[in-house]
């Protein structure tokens, strides 16, 4: 794996969003610390979660306000509490147990509570040097978001209020200072206790978003800058009318001519956020399916190519030690192969995918290269309970003959022998397959579906030595510690 400085390992995906938490959604308190304890004592050593990004309408955090910034939900109120910018009562009226999260709650709430946080901080010199080395994307974000408040959130092609004050953004300053904060603090207690970080980079951004309305030219918009092409993905067995993403296509000719310095300022800052990017979508680089913007299905769309090589070999002339996985997945074309063979990228492998042809590249008996992180699902995927339950006919049988053949383990956790005995030398596990979840337990997100998504919560009562003991002895036996 390309400069990663380990082999052989293994870690656990699970999102931020889904710590534990008294307040509605995960974030980055007393649970995240106890996570990489969980990790810690499981003998584990990465922890891969989602993009970090603030989530707007639908709550995904691959359609964002922002691809630079962090999320306002993360910020933990009782760390607040105890550096006096919150009462005791103000956080008792923001406790919400709720099993799912709540997005809408959230929106209505927790912008209120982190104003009078505001309201009594005191800047210092962590606050101005955070400004000072956060410039070159904060003002921009800062001005988008206080702009979009007092035009009530609608779309910014569609604002009527065009001016902001200072104080309207310094509010939007000092609530990414308190993400900095907390975030480098979890990050260095990771750090502290050997477990690296992989986060997500989404390869689209929202076209409500301050990527688009401060770099108009780097996309495709009309005269009323509106996208004359959309993303997606085209129709195939499992959605006949395709995936229509939405978002807009970047004008790929305008950013090479500035030598792609909008893709090296996003990865900069990804850089200072995760130990590993995952770049999401990777085939995208080489080859993108567009639909024309209105559709209403992705059946209409169109292949078109992208300098891929050209921007990877920027990045790495930039970033020379850069950790990346590339998400190599969907339809997968000869292109696209040469360019994770250019860039020396490890790809994915999903075993959810490896029993329905014969010899299916995804079968750890056919990984060519030890160069892969191998996984048993996705965040996208069925929980892998539920897809055991579900598979049938010759894929059935080869997952008997593949999998539960070789192991004395039963049902998931087959799979995550497989998965941990595989030569990648990464291997990430869903927390939810560790725990046996069902898709209605546990899933994350179903693509093409508009709403219900994202709101998976991880119960208090994981961490039992029951499940530390299973999670550490599979870890030993397949090597990975």
């Amino acid at each position: 794996m390309k400069n990663f400085g380990f082999t052989h390992k293994t870690g656990i995906l699970l999102p931020i969003s889904s710590l534990p938490s008294n307040y509605g959604i995960g974030g980055f308190g007393k649970s995240a610390y106890k996570f990489i304890d969980f990790l810690k004592e499981t003998n584990q050593t990465c922890w891969q979660i989602l993009p970090l990004n603030p989530t707007s309408y639908g709550d995904s955090p691959y359609q964002s306000p922002s691809s630079l910034a962090g999320n306002p939900y993360f910020i933990d109120l009782d760390l607040l509490y105890q550096d006096k910018l919150l009462t005791k009562d103000e956080l008792k009226e923001n406790i919400n147990k709720s099993k799912n999260v709540d997005y809408g709650w959230l929106f209505n709430t927790r912008f209120n509570v982190l104003r009078k946080s505001f309201n009594r901080f005191v800047k210092n010199d962590d606050y101005y040097e955070f400004l000072r080395r956060s410039d070159y994307w904060l003002n921009d974000y800062a001005k988008f978001m206080a702009l979009k408040e007092k035009n009530n959130y609608k779309d910014w092609l569609n604002w009527d209020v065009l001016d902001v004050n200072e104080e309207d953004l310094e509010f939007w300053y000092f609530i990414q200072y308190l993400f900095d904060k907390q975030w480098n603090d979890v990050l260095k207690y990771a750090h502290d206790n050997g477990i690296t970080i992989i986060g997500d980079m989404p390869i689209y951004v929202a076209l409500d978003s301050v990527d688009v309305w401060m770099n108009k030219s780097d996309f495709l918009l009309d005269k009323d800058n509106y996208p004359t092409l959309v993303a997606g993905c085209p129709p195939d067995g499992f959605s006949p009318d395709g995936q229509l993403w939405g978002n807009p296509i970047y004008n790929w000719e305008k950013m090479k001519q500035d030598n792609f310095s909008w893709w090296i300022k996003r990865i900069k800052r990804h850089l200072e956020l995760y130990d590993i990017i995952r770049i999401d979508h990777f085939r995208g680089f080489a080859g993108y399916y567009a639909i024309p913007y209105g559709d209403a299905t992705a059946r209409y769309g169109a292949w078109h190519s992208a300098p891929g090589k050209e921007l990877f070999n920027r990045v790495n002339e930039t970033f020379n030690d850069a950790k990346i996985i590339a998400e190599d997945l969907g339809f997968i074309t000869p292109d696209v192969k040469e360019l994770l063979e250019f860039t020396g990228y490890p790809g994915m492998k999903i075993l959810q995918f490896a029993f329905y042809d014969e010899d299916a590249e995804f079968l750890p008996r056919m990984y060519k290269s030890s160069n892969c992180v191998v996984y048993t699902g996705s965040h996208d995927a069925d929980c892998t309970y539920t897809w055991i339950k579900n598979i049938e006919g010759d894929a059935k049988k080869r997952f008997k003959k593949e999998c539960l053949d070789k192991t004395t383990y039963k049902g998931v956790y087959a799979m995550i022998y497989l998965a941990l005995s595989s030569t990648a030398n990464l291997s990430i596990i869903p927390i939810q397959d560790y725990l046996c979840l069902t898709n209605e337990e546990g899933r994350m997100n179903t693509p093409s579906t508009a709403s219900g998504n994202w709101t998976y919560r991880l119960s208090n009562r994981y961490n039992t030595n029951s499940l530390k003991e299973k999670i550490k002895t599979i870890t030993i036996e397949t090597s990975r510690n």
